[in-house]
């Protein structure tokens, strides 16, 4: 438990300092609102109306959301495999060029098919 006493100290320093910023930002704070600062910014253009339920979202928000897990999932599975280089061998590099591959073979179909481009 000693070894762990560190970081669960670290821990409660960075949550208190996080819950102490935000308290400290509402007790101090300004609270002078008007319907300015009520309505959604979206970067000095004028919001436009939204239909009760909320708008539709594009099919290109999606497909980006889904090229990045895609990403990340590949970043995710090269962490371990760097760490584990020498031990892993031939076999290791052999399989994660495999990887690498049926990852790149999927971002050449997506940039082919115009999923990158944001028109």
């Amino acid at each position: 438990m000693n070894a762990y006493a560190p970081i669960l100290v670290l821990g409660a320093i960075a949550a208190a300092f996080a819950v102490g910023s935000v308290v400290m930002a509402s007790l101090t704070g300004p609270k002078r609102y008007n319907r300015a600062k009520l309505e959604a910014y979206e970067c000095g253009i004028e919001p436009t109306p939204q239909p009760v339920g909320g708008g539709r979202f594009p099919i290109k928000y999606y497909l980006t959301a889904m090229l990045f897990i895609v990403f990340d999932i590949e970043i995710v599975f090269l962490y371990p495999w760097a760490v584990t280089f020498d031990a892993l061998g031939i076999f290791g590099l052999v399989e994660m060029l495999l990887f690498i591959a049926t990852v790149f073979v999927a971002y050449a179909y997506v940039w082919r098919r115009g999923g990158l481009e944001w028109d």
